[in-house]
Parts: C-alpha cells; structure tokens; sequence
C-alpha cells in the first residue's frame, strides 16, 4: 500500500464523516451550518482532485519489465513471456501471465480486473475472446499463484507497446494520486520491447 492509497482511505473516511456532520446540521435545521460545512468539503475534493492531476503531470511514467512484478496491494501479475508472429497486416501476441497473491491469511480477487495492450498513442487493444483461460479475476488463496494468457491481434506498424491492467474500474479511472498518468498518456506499463520468443 503507498502513501497515496493511505491518502486516498484518510479523506475518504473524512469526506464521510463530514456529509454525516452535514445532514445532522441539516436534520437540525441549522441550514447555514449545513453549508458552511458542504463548501469546505467541496474545497477538499477539487484540492484532491488537483493534487492528482499535479502528480500526474509531474511524475514520470512508471515502466516495468517482463518478468516484474505488478502488484495492487497483495494482488499480483507478471508478464512472464511474450510471441509474437505475424498474421498477414497484423501481429498476434501470445503474452503468459503469472497472477498470484502475497496475502498470508486471506483470499482475495480482482474484482472487475481488466489487461489491454497500449501503443504510444493510447491506442488499446483488447485480448482475443478465449472462454477456457483462467479468469484475471480468478480466486486465489494465501500465497496461491495461477498462469493463464492473453492472446492480442494488433496492426503490424505499431511500436513501442506495452501491457496494462487494473480493476475496480474502467481504464483511466482511478480516484487515487499517481494512478491518474494514463490521462497524460503515461500509464503505468510492463514494456514487452522488441526481443519476442518465437
């Protein structure tokens, strides 16, 4: 967990805690009170609401390599192999995936978890339909690791891709500082380079 999902759960719980001020002022008939208390709220949210688009300006794209990996708190991926092959204007690839928990007592899963490949352009591009692959959101237990796959057809001119994934959400949709880059073109990626095995 980073300092800014720390962040992210404090004024979560302030924010609440303040609209519940507000509606007892508001039960109370104390109207002025009542908005007195809903502008300042609305102050935190645009502040936060900058705060994260200063940080995904300013921050540099976060990049990873094949093999690293790519964890949401205790959830886990890694791009573990990558091939490609052409097939006539397009190229297909292949890309293994690792996904594994670093939890020690609970299950979890990755709810609404998602994986495109990215061009530098933001042009996505989603996996081939494969109902036998095992689920991104697939159960794990304490410590359990899974491999699947994801098959990509992509035009055989685009350069410089890479691989992103997330969950609980759309692509570029996050509420969280520093996760807000993909709206500047700078997602966090695992690079696959231009060495594919065969």
């Amino acid at each position: 967990m980073t300092v800014f999902d720390l962040l992210f759960l404090a004024c979560l719980f302030t924010a609440a805690a303040t609209l519940l001020m507000a509606a007892v002022a508001a039960i109370r008939g104390q109207w002025a009170h009542c908005a007195s208390i809903l502008k300042r709220l609305a102050m935190g949210v645009v502040a936060y609401l900058a705060l994260g688009l200063i940080v995904g300006i300013a921050a540099p794209q976060r990049i990873l390599n094949v093999g690293d990996p790519w964890c949401f708190d205790d959830w886990c991926l890694s791009v573990e192999n990558v091939r490609r092959t052409a097939a006539g204007p397009d190229d297909v690839y292949r890309v293994s995936l690792r996904i594994f928990s670093r939890a020690k007592r609970v299950s979890q899963r990755a709810k609404g978890a998602w994986i495109y490949l990215i061009d530098p352009h933001g042009h996505r591009f989603e996996p081939q339909p494969d109902p036998a692959a095992v689920p991104l959101d697939v159960r794990l237990d304490p410590g359990e690791s899974v491999t699947t796959s994801r098959t990509f057809r992509v035009p055989a001119d685009a350069i410089g891709l890479g691989l992103i994934t997330g969950h609980g959400g759309p692509y570029c949709w996050s509420p969280i500082i520093g996760e807000t880059g993909c709206l500047f073109h700078k997602p966090t990626m695992v690079r696959l380079g231009q060495d594919f095995s065969k």
